[in-house]
């Protein structure tokens, strides 16, 4: 019986979704690209906020001179932790294409006396 348990308890946590910050990873200033990466380990069912990742790559892509970011494509999932023949920890990357043409404010340095 206390076998059972442990496996229905094992079972129920897996599937829990847990929500991830994606982080930046890399950044293609030519093509306007903007990739961020977060970690989803075993038995784990992780999944980043939309929200909260659209706003960073738009971030990216304003510091770059764009105006907007735009997903682009699906998830790519890689494993970055192996032992033997399991995974034990994989990395999604989330892709985003920036948009528009953001023109940067003009700063005046001269001063009025």
């Amino acid at each position: 019986m206390k076998r059972l348990c442990t496996v229905g308890l094992v079972l129920l946590l897996a599937g829990c979704g847990i929500t991830r910050k994606a982080e930046v990873s890399s950044v293609d200033v030519t093509s306007g690209i903007v990739r961020l990466d977060y970690g989803q380990p075993i038995f784990q069912t992780s999944h980043d906020d939309a929200y909260i990742t659209s706003a960073t790559a738009t971030r990216e892509c304003q510091a770059m001179g764009y105006s907007t970011a735009t997903a682009y494509g699906q998830p790519v999932e890689t494993c970055s932790v192996i032992s033997g023949s399991l995974c034990l920890n994989s990395t999604l990357t989330v892709q985003y294409q920036c948009h528009g043409y953001a023109p940067r404010p003009a700063v005046t340095t001269s001063a009025y006396y």
